[in-house]
């Protein structure tokens, strides 16, 4: 071999090993600021602001903060807030009492009187997700209670008060194309079955073809008109339909696509009025008639706080905070987190509305440092664009909630994603995550949040899931 191909093959070899050293030698904290430099140095972020802060559980030492105290929008990490707050002033046990009240006589089985369910803000009435919540069992429960008080018909109606919280439905900022779709639920005094129905619908064998109504979950539902300006979209297109209902307006419309040959593709939309629907189908159950014929029959204006009602037969309670804050976090719901957030208002003396919760969720996190300048709070749930929240403010919050006896169990309702125990965020333009990772290096808090960015939602999270797995 010539001597300047055996020089030049030492000199590779020095290079190479020099090159694994260094390589070895780098930090998470190098490799996760290289990472950050990176995605900030991409075509699809040039107008972008990214936010990333992450902190080590045990000493509260940071090791890369990037525009931390930005505020921006957050989407559902905003959920961490109001599940911590809720834990922190309501309690991990905390349940939603409803009473069932009655005025009239009864005589032979039969109340010669009304049935009065006052509204409590519980968010689960009627909720599949839980044994005890479900529609039929709800109704089946009341049923036999109302049973055992000696009442098994009446002669008037069931009527729902709902003067515990505020009318105002839905909060500031939330978007015409959300409000008439299930995540759009806003929170009520009284909600029933999350608020929401399943709409069923029939496509076309051809593209472009129009897509009608089929059906609906519950077959009957008060109030709801809707017209479909759907079309037929490729197979394998998914789900592009959005219902677009006006709040207390009674139609509707139903645009968008949906695949072709879809006999019964399914979208969930919001109740028009959830107390009707639950008054008149508990009505129809006891007098044992169709809904429909009772809703005919139904009252249209009752001045329900008028009432006389002391006479309470019995209340319905509800699963405990711990067991809501479980699926508030895990399936996102953003009924949920509006009606903890009224809650934590009402509880705390104040009246039951979204802007009352939020001045209380503002204070107490003020007393604990944490947001001091302005936590950029809209609603509880993250869904109105408005809300301005600063990576700074959920590690804090995070770490602080480390701290608490009620960690375990607020941290459990969690999701795993990416291998990853984080809440996640997304909205227009927006993604986001908030969690803790155990890694090899030690224990991580992170927020990390894009607002504007170009190109589409999932090429964003790829990107945020490969730093993060430096983490890892």
């Amino acid at each position: 071999m010539p001597k300047t191909q055996n020089t030049l093959k030492k000199l590779l070899s020095i290079l190479f090993v020099l090159i694994c050293v260094t390589a070895g030698a780098q930090t998470t904290k190098d490799k996760i600021h290289q990472a950050f430099l990176k995605l900030a140095s991409e075509p699809a972020y040039r107008k972008a602001t990214i936010s990333l802060l992450v902190k080590n559980t045990k000493d509260g030492s940071v090791l890369i903060s990037k525009n931390a105290d930005v505020g921006l929008a957050s989407a559902s990490t905003l959920k961490i807030i109001t599940s911590a707050t809720a834990y922190e002033l309501l309690g991990k046990g905390y349940t939603y009492k409803t009473p069932v009240v009655y005025r009239g006589t009864i005589s032979n089985g039969v109340l010669n009187g009304d049935l009065i369910i006052k509204g409590s803000g519980d968010p689960t009435f009627g909720s599949w997700r839980y044994a005890g919540t479900k529609e039929t069992g709800i109704i089946d429960e009341i049923i036999n209670n109302l049973s055992r008080s000696g009442i098994n018909d009446i002669t008037g109606h069931v009527f729902v008060d709902e003067s515990l919280m505020d009318g105002e439905v839905i909060p500031d900022g939330w978007i015409w194309q959300d409000i008439g779709n299930y995540y759009g639920a806003g929170a009520r005094s009284f909600n029933w079955r999350e608020n929401q129905f399943d709409l069923f619908l029939k496509s076309g064998s051809t593209i472009g073809s129009p897509v009608s109504i089929s059906g609906t979950n519950p077959n009957y539902i008060t109030g709801l008109h809707l017209a479909s300006k759907l079309k037929s979209a490729k197979a394998g297109s998914g789900d592009n339909a959005y219902i677009y209902l006006p709040l207390f307006g009674k139609t509707g419309y139903v645009r968008g696509t949906i695949p072709v040959n879809e006999n019964r593709f399914s979208i969930s939309g919001t109740m028009p009025d959830p107390a009707r629907q639950f008054a008149i189908t508990l009505e129809a159950a006891l007098k044992k008639k169709p809904v429909e014929d009772i809703d005919k029959e139904y009252p249209s204006v009752v001045d329900v706080q008028n009432f006389n009602t002391d006479r309470t037969a019995f209340q319905i309670q509800s699963p405990a905070l711990d067991s809501i804050s479980y699926w508030f976090l895990q399936k996102s719901i953003n009924l949920y987190g509006e009606a903890l957030l009224k809650t934590i208002a009402v509880e705390s003396g104040k009246e039951g509305s979204t802007q009352e919760g939020v001045n209380v969720t503002r204070d107490f996190w003020k007393k604990k440092n944490i947001g001091i300048a302005n936590l950029g709070l809209i609603d509880g749930s993250g869904l109105s664009p408005q809300n301005r929240i600063t990576t700074n403010d959920l590690v804090s919050i995070l770490l602080y909630a480390q701290k608490q006896s009620w960690f375990s169990s607020y941290f459990s309702g969690f999701p795993v994603i990416n291998g990853i125990k984080m809440k996640s965020g997304s909205i227009n333009k927006v993604v986001s995550y908030t969690g803790i990772i155990k890694g090899k290096s030690g224990e991580y808090a992170f927020a990390f949040i894009i607002n504007n960015f170009d190109g589409a939602s999932s090429a964003t999270r790829n990107k945020m899931w490969a730093l993060l797995d430096i983490l890892k």
